[in-house]
């Protein structure tokens, strides 16, 4: 089962730019994806099949099984404020707390 996860708000751990290359001070944000480009060339490609007669022209998905997404932490270095996305387990309910959590979910 899917339990709660809780993530602390900062983390030390590995920057791999340049300017550090060492242990740093992360502050841990969600990541969320970014609104779809209309000049993207997929959607661009899609746009122009969908055009015209003959109804939808790619498949729609339908057979949904899964019931959550993975959490991905992005970790933005204190630092030289380079970003990290670091993708955790899923679950159906994530929170970023003050205090570093105990025991199980704890990341």
């Amino acid at each position: 089962a899917a339990a709660m996860v809780n993530a602390p708000k900062t983390l030390r751990t590995f920057c791999k730019s340049a300017i550090c290359k060492s242990h740093q001070t992360f502050k841990v944000t969600q990541y969320k994806a970014g609104k779809a480009s209309l000049v993207a060339q997929g959607k661009r490609r899609y746009d122009n099949k969908q055009k015209g007669f003959g109804g939808q022209t790619k498949p729609v998905f339908h057979k949904k099984a899964k019931t959550t997404k993975k959490i991905t932490l992005r970790l933005t270095c204190t630092q030289c404020k380079t970003v990290r996305l670091k993708p955790i387990k899923r679950a159906k309910h994530f929170e970023i707390c003050d205090k570093k959590p105990k025991g199980k979910g704890a990341y």
